[in-house]
């Protein structure tokens, strides 16, 4: 397991003079090259410590294959659900909850989310930190940064990020594993996620998002409450089509952010199932079944679960998750 490196503690690869040079590296990719004049510019690297990192990261092509088919491209919402919102993941869930009860208690008094909504994005994401990636961090974010060109601006920010916080943290570079989108611990941040939202919630002056969960829960209830989560609202509601609903009212794709009100969708034909505030703002949500369609309306709270992973399908096996650990768990 990856360990953080203390300041003035030793470690057997020191991280300025990194070297284990492989095929397809990115010592001379002109890219590359950018890059580490960046650092140094504008972040004091030393140049010899980057290219030396450059030389040992490797551009891996399942990378750029799993890129171009996630999974909320691939498969309709009935088979999606099933991987996440099951008996399994539900059970595990409660048993992370009862675990890491204390944690919870305090992240949910101190940013307001709940604690079955924060169990719920680490049981999505890393299935409770037991999947939290295989790729190589490095590898990761410099395959997509100069090889993936329809994504390279951001990548190559998050390698930048990547760099930085692997530095100020006192970490081998060439150590960290993620996903292959180069997202990272148990709530799969993003290094520009980790250096904004990630916090030290044990008291120890390190944020470790990669082996302690209590850090990891800080991390994702401080992430949900910088994104405009409000306590005490619902996040999404059921709702039945009585008429011919504009298709502009509904979410696709990334378009995501509440634009109607739910009064709106009502005199449109899209009814909320039970009471709601007419004046709430929403989206319209259609999902497919596999023997027709279930239409939902996600409110404000239902958007901050999307700025995590913008799908309407992470949202809601998120929520559904949420609920059905929350129903799982007995009172303390």
């Amino acid at each position: 397991m990856t360990r953080f490196l203390r300041t003035g503690l030793l470690a057997c690869c020191l991280w300025p003079t990194l070297s284990c040079a492989g095929e397809n590296n990115y010592a001379d990719n002109p890219a590359a090259g950018v890059v580490i004049d960046q650092l140094v510019a504008e972040e004091g690297f030393d140049p010899q410590a980057l290219r030396a990192i450059f030389e040992s990261a490797s551009r891996q092509d399942s990378i750029i294959e799993a890129m171009d088919r996630p999974a909320e491209k691939t498969k309709p919402w009935y088979e999606y659900r099933e991987i996440f919102v099951n008996d399994k993941r539900a059970q595990q869930g409660v048993e992370f909850y009862q675990q890491h009860r204390a944690a919870l208690s305090r992240a949910e008094s101190k940013w307001g989310v709940p604690a079955e909504m924060i169990v719920a994005i680490i049981g999505v994401e890393t299935y409770y930190g037991r999947i939290a990636g295989s790729y190589r961090v490095i590898d990761a974010l410099s395959t997509l940064a100069f090889d993936y060109p329809r994504r390279s601006e951001f990548f190559t920010s998050e390698l930048k990020h990547y760099l930085i916080l692997t530095r100020d943290q006192k970490v081998d570079p060439l150590e960290l594993k993620g996903s292959y989108a180069g997202a990272m611990g148990y709530g799969q941040f993003m290094p520009s996620s980790y250096r904004s939202y990630a916090v030290d919630f044990d008291g120890d002056d390190l944020a470790d998002i990669w082996n302690n969960p209590t850090d990891a829960i800080g991390s994702v209830a401080n992430y949900f409450a910088a994104h405009g989560w409000r306590p005490g609202e619902q996040v999404v509601l059921p709702a039945r089509v009585e008429g011919d609903v504009p298709e502009e009212m509904f979410s696709r794709g990334r378009k995501l952010q509440p634009r109607f009100t739910v009064g709106e969708f009502a005199a449109a034909g899209l009814v909320p199932a039970g009471d709601a505030d007419a004046n709430a703002e929403a989206i319209g949500i259609e999902f497919e079944l596999a023997d027709g369609l279930e239409y939902w309306l996600g409110l404000h709270n239902f958007y901050v679960i999307t700025r995590y992973n913008h799908s309407a399908m992470y949202a809601m096996s998120v929520y559904q998750l949420s609920k059905r650990i929350a129903e799982g768990v007995p009172e303390a």
